[in-house]
């Protein structure tokens, strides 16, 4: 038990008290207890003396019993010293005392207490005994002497014995008021201790523990309020933190806006440069007249073409970046995705033929998605072009469609070169070619995945790529019931 801890503050504060209230009773006691014995005897003996006053000089019951019970020996003596009556076996003695007195036989012996007009109260020491004596004599109104007297020893042994009395006792009830001391305290510091765990924990952000020991006085309405502050405090740093983390949330995505404005003027001034390069060669060669009539035509048709292809790519551009920024809204209905995949491929007959490619599409059941129509038709469109470009092998183009638990999952599988692993995740960013030359043969933009993205993850769905051994395949995800 540290001293510096209140419970031990509190008991040895209280210990020092008891233990100096004893000291300071002790000192009292010896020094002064005698002279209250002493002060109550005289007062005893006066009233023995006005009791037989009273009674005429005579005794009585009255009389006796007080003096016994106060252990007084007394003595009646008419005026000629003749003992009228006694209590003592010595009647002999007490008449020489009396004769004593009376005649003064005794003043060496005698100190004088206390004078009055009828008795004087007396300390005198018996020279044959050996022993001091407290005693009072005096005339009675009708004449009669009267004389009584006690052992001054029997006052000092009861001071004596009263002192070591209070002393023991004094002791036990410090051993006992420090048991007493120490629970009290322990009941005291036992909460406190408690809200000084509880305060370490609110100082490290911890707001779990709370004040659990209760009560209605001064400390637990404390433990009350620190349990009101932990939550108060908690709720404020909670709200503070998801404050912080809307504003860390508008930081990066201001700063993610930024770099996607600073990537797409670099990527659509990389992707307009060759384009433009060749419009312009091409106009100043007919602006020029340098070329004949047969090349006239194929200059015209050259421009026509790049003109053409950055047309689309704008387009492109200006959707996805509606997409991106959601300032297009989805018109969400409930359509059949086999009749919408069936109506793309019906539109690329044409493409699919110049390709060579053997389309296999088994799903004649009808099955019923929910998105925007419009959209999810771009995105098998964007799919299936994207299987024609990079066809290979047998040639072979396999849409598949799986319902599990209300989602149907469609997939474009090609045959052809897989996509090397590390560009599986890159494909769906803007711009990016895994064969930039191929797909400039082709027209590609590098921009059809990245709306393909964007659709779906504004539709709340998934979309991905994965290499098989013999090709490609990509997949989209859709709900068969509205999601609330």
């Amino acid at each position: 038990m540290k001293f510096k801890s209140i419970k031990a503050r509190v008991s040895f504060t209280f210990i020092l008290l008891m233990a100096f209230a004893l000291v300071a009773i002790s000192i009292v006691n010896m020094t002064c207890l005698g002279d209250v014995y002493l002060s109550r005897t005289k007062k005893a003996l006066e009233k023995s003396f006005d009791l037989c006053n009273a009674n005429n000089g005579k005794t009585s019951d009255e009389m006796e019993t007080y003096c016994q019970v106060n252990g007084f020996i007394f003595g009646i003596a008419d005026e000629n010293l003749d003992f009228l009556y006694t209590n003592s076996q010595d009647g002999e003695r007490m008449a020489s005392r009396l004769f004593g007195n009376v005649l003064k036989k005794e003043d060496e012996n005698t100190t004088v207490i206390e004078q009055k007009e009828s008795y004087q109260i007396i300390k005198i020491h018996d020279r044959f005994l050996g022993i001091n004596y407290l005693e009072l004599w005096g005339t009675l109104d009708n004449g009669d002497y009267y004389i009584v007297l006690t052992p001054l020893e029997s006052i000092d042994t009861a001071a004596g014995i009263s002192t070591r009395f209070d002393a023991v006792i004094g002791i036990i009830l410090i051993g006992v008021s420090v048991i007493v001391i120490l629970l009290l305290t322990r009941n005291i510091v036992r909460p406190l201790q408690e809200l000084t765990e509880l305060s370490k924990k609110m100082a490290n952000l911890d707001f779990n523990a709370h004040y659990t020991s209760g009560g209605e006085d001064e400390i637990g309405e404390l433990g009350k309020n620190f349990n009101t502050m932990s939550e108060q405090l908690e709720q404020a740093i909670s709200e503070l933190k998801s404050a912080n983390a809307k504003l860390q949330k508008d930081i990066d995505q201001k700063t993610k806006i930024d770099e996607m404005r600073q990537e797409f003027l670099s990527n659509v001034s990389h992707e307009l440069k060759t384009p433009l390069a060749l419009i312009l060669g091409y106009a100043e060669g007919l602006k020029d007249n340098v070329v004949d009539e047969d090349s006239r035509d194929f200059y015209c048709d050259v421009i026509i073409d790049e003109s053409q292809k950055m047309d689309k790519m704008v387009r492109k551009l200006l959707s996805l970046n509606q997409l991106e920024f959601g300032n297009e809204q989805l018109n969400m209905q409930r359509f059949d995705l086999t009749d919408l995949v069936k109506n793309v491929l019906q539109a690329q007959q044409i493409l699919i033929g110049q390709k060579d490619a053997k389309v296999e599409f088994c799903v004649d059941r009808p099955v019923y998605v929910w998105g925007d129509t419009f959209k999810i038709e771009e995105v098998v469109t964007n799919y299936l072009t994207n299987a024609l470009n990079h066809l290979g092998g047998e040639r072979i183009i396999r849409i598949s469609m799986k319902q599990e638990n209300g989602t149907v999952t469609t997939s474009v599988f090609n045959t052809g070169e897989p996509i090397p692993e590390e560009s599986l995740d890159q494909i769906w960013v803007k711009f990016y070619k895994v064969d930039k030359a191929r797909t400039r043969a082709y027209g590609g933009s590098g921009i059809g995945l990245s709306i393909v993205r964007a659709i779906m993850d504004s539709h709340g769905q998934k979309c991905w790529a994965e290499n098989r051994e013999d090709g490609v395949e990509f997949y989209f995800t859709l709900d068969t019931k509205v999601r609330l």
